[in-house]
């Protein structure tokens, strides 16, 4: 369950690619928002929006251009010392979203999952270090016969068990999911997805869950973030977002949701998103403003009127 006590802030963070070039991509530009311990923060948007550049660069895998993000209060992006690293890695850890190519093929999983706690010299002994694998594996639900095995001995859905199992290894508070379930099939999908709920009601976790699969997201996550070429467009309670989605580009994006009804399926009218609606006048500030307790859109002042008549 979340609780009142902010994790992570991230404020006004940007990641260009390719800075002052013809060619300069603003993958994140300019986003701000809190993920609260013990919660799940679900990220959301089409192919290419910048989700999963965010969860990089708030772990540090890229470089902020600039801005700030502070775990309990610490600027992770701050000059930091290996030791002051190797701490903070510890805290949060990562899942990515190919289960293949996340693993080393050379390596067995025993040594796969201990790898984090070699590194951290959380084993007291070869004995232990072990003890901890097979504790690793059977939280996953892997046998620990799985152990003296290599990744492409394993299915899609055991091998992202295995990176689920990597991540844990150190004792995180934080784990970024990125697309945990996005290479698996269906049914392996929902395994996936109530283990991460199961590790989470146990250890206390707090996830930032990345995908595109609107309706899982939306079964994951406490709160929701949408995001549209690397801007947060409207951020809000996962029921309140699918009941309420004021955004048009979100408008959008729930409409594309498939449902088993075929009576449904033959009347649902797809909405398009063109972000010319908009028609900001120069020098008009745009930004994330509150149209209902916790529930953010990106919009401008006059925009913010018509999304506060619109609320249900």
């Amino acid at each position: 369950m979340s609780s009142n006590e902010k994790l992570l802030e991230i404020k006004h963070l940007k990641q260009y690619f390719n800075k002052g070039k013809a060619n300069e991509v603003k993958a994140i530009d300019d986003i701000s928002f809190d993920i609260y311990k013990g919660e799940t923060l679900g990220l959301v948007g089409e192919s290419g929006c910048g989700k999963s550049t965010t969860g990089r660069t708030i772990i540090r895998l890229y470089n902020a251009t600039s801005g700030e993000v502070l775990y309990n209060g610490e600027n992770v992006h701050a000059k930091k010392s290996r030791s002051e690293l190797k701490k903070f890695n510890q805290k949060m850890q990562m899942i990515f979203q190919d289960p293949q190519a996340s693993l080393n093929p050379r390596m067995k999983v025993a040594d796969i999952i201990a790898e984090g706690i070699d590194i951290h010299g959380l084993a007291k002994s070869k004995e232990d270090r072990m003890n901890r694998v097979y504790k690793l594996l059977d939280t996953v639900g892997l046998n620990r016969e799985h152990a003296n095995r290599y990744p492409h001995e394993f299915s899609g859905g055991q091998r992202q068990r295995i990176g689920i199992a990597r991540a844990l290894a150190v004792e995180p508070e934080f784990i970024i999911a990125d697309e945990p379930i996005s290479a698996l099939d269906v049914s392996i999908q929902a395994q996936v997805v109530n283990l991460l709920k199961k590790l989470q009601k146990e250890k206390g976790l707090t996830y930032l869950f990345i995908a595109h699969d609107l309706s899982m997201v939306k079964y994951i996550s406490d709160r929701i973030g949408v995001m549209y070429f690397g801007k947060l467009v409207e951020l809000a309670p996962a029921d309140d977002l699918y009941n309420n989605p004021l955004h048009p580009y979100t408008q959008s994006l729930l409409s594309a949701i498939p449902l088993p009804d075929p009576d449904y399926e033959r009347s649902r009218v797809r909405k398009t998103y063109d972000p010319k609606i908009h028609q900001y006048a120069e020098g008009e500030e745009v930004k994330m403003r509150e149209v209902a307790p916790g529930h953010f859109v990106y919009c401008s002042e006059k925009e913010l009127k018509q999304y506060k008549a619109l609320y249900k």
